[in-house]
């Protein structure tokens, strides 16, 4: 490979003085200028989000779409202080229902405007937040709540009834469920038996104030403890301080700058992969930090491409599976065109595959070509895309070509591990 991903920043040394030999130390080559380190004062996760909200207040920031009558509408969003006022009531709602900082606040949902509220809310009032998330197994959910001794959930209408189920072994801990929306009066009282206060949405922001006092952040501070299957036996929690989330954040931004990609307040992200696993949630966190809108998808896979033609995001995280999916839809499309159209398909990819492996930039490998051909397949992704990410798992090398060269923007496959 012509490529060079690392660079010495060391040489090797002898034996001397008692002391062995050692080898060479090498970086990556986007470290080559040494490590990075976080700036003086920034203590928490909840200064990127405060110094978005001071310098952007009126831009949109997470946007969603409401299904009524079973038609689904346009985005509707919050803007920056929306959020921003709504995490300091919730923050102080959970101050006066006696959870303080360092106490553990559960979210259980799928991804939603309300899950970045209340992990926010918690950032607010230094409260440990924990992803909650079945998928782990059947008993996960309580073993969670019990294992880190959480105090407060909100979650998910629709998962309330699952939270519900398991209450009777975990209320030593869990005292407050708030639902993203509604709950109903038969709910309220099935908690309220076990000693467990219910609320929806509207009612527990109420209980709270603008005007509280917020408690100071440090870099110390467990930001949030993380759930993950391990190798054998129960979920193991990762504790990770806010430091450590900061650091990756910073790291995330590095990463765009060195190679091209600098996110700022035009763009917008397409929410897809959990937010209950590290990946998306720190990819999130830096779109904060940058000051972008963030879309939600609507839960449904059968309708993600109509979501993603709706929002036009300007970056996109997904995984292998739904990458392939598309690839398989695409070429399907392209072998049922006709024997000129999948001709001058197979050309101008070949002819763009080509330019671009002698160092081209996609944008410059095949101009007319990208108008001509490929246009209807950027389209697909909403015509705005800019960046694309792949994690959870390696994506096929014959996928991330064929992306790389139609859908007019770059593919970068994310690592991202818990521990």
């Amino acid at each position: 490979m012509s490529e060079t991903y690392t660079v010495k920043v060391e040489e090797a040394r002898p034996a001397a003085d008692g002391k062995p030999s050692g080898g060479p130390v090498y970086r990556c080559i986007y470290a080559k200028d040494g490590l990075l380190e976080s700036p003086a004062g920034l203590e928490s996760p909840w200064q990127f989000f405060c110094d978005s909200a001071k310098r952007i207040p009126n831009n949109q920031m997470l946007g969603g779409r409401k299904v009524s009558d079973g038609k689904v509408g346009p985005y509707v969003w919050l803007t920056y202080q929306e959020v921003y006022d709504a995490a300091i009531r919730f923050g102080s709602a959970m101050r006066s229902r006696g959870v303080n900082p360092g106490d553990r606040c559960g979210i259980y949902g799928s991804n939603c405007p309300e899950w970045i509220i209340a992990m926010e809310a918690c950032n607010s009032q230094a409260i440990t937040y924990v992803p909650l998330y079945d998928t782990l197994g059947a008993n996960a959910v309580e073993f969670i709540i019990n294992h880190a001794e959480v105090s407060i959930a909100f979650v998910q209408e629709n998962k309330i009834p699952s939270i519900l189920s398991c209450l009777p072994r975990c209320c030593l801990y869990l005292k407050t469920i708030v639902s993203f929306a509604n709950v109903s009066s038969s709910q309220k009282k099935e908690a309220e038996e076990l000693g467990v206060s219910c609320f929806s949405w509207e009612e527990f922001l109420q209980l709270g104030t603008l005007d509280c006092e917020l408690p100071p952040k440090k870099k110390t501070n467990i930001s949030t403890i993380m759930y993950t299957s391990g190798t054998t036996g129960e979920p193991k929690g990762v504790v990770l301080t806010n430091q450590a989330i900061v650091a990756e954040v910073l790291s995330v931004d590095q990463m765009f700058v060195v190679t091209g990609k600098v996110c700022s307040e035009e763009d917008t992200y397409f929410s897809f992969l959990p937010l209950a696993h590290i990946y998306d949630q720190i990819i999130e966190t830096h779109c904060i930090h940058k000051g972008c809108s963030i879309g939600f998808w609507r839960g449904d896979v059968r309708y993600l491409m109509e979501d993603i033609q709706e929002l036009k995001p300007t970056m996109f995280s997904g995984v292998p599976r739904v990458y392939d999916r598309i690839y398989t839809g695409i070429s399907n499309k392209i072998s049922s065109g006709g024997a000129l159209s999948k001709k001058l398909f197979e050309f101008a990819y070949n002819y763009k595959l080509g330019n671009m492996k002698k160092g081209m930039p996609q944008n410059k490998a095949a101009p007319l070509l990208d108008s001509l051909v490929f246009s209807k397949i950027r389209e697909a992704f909403g015509g705005r895309l800019q960046a694309m990410l792949s994690g959870a798992a390696p994506l096929p090398i014959h996928v991330e070509e064929f992306l790389r060269v139609t859908s007019g923007a770059p593919l970068t496959q994310g690592y991202g591990m818990v521990e």
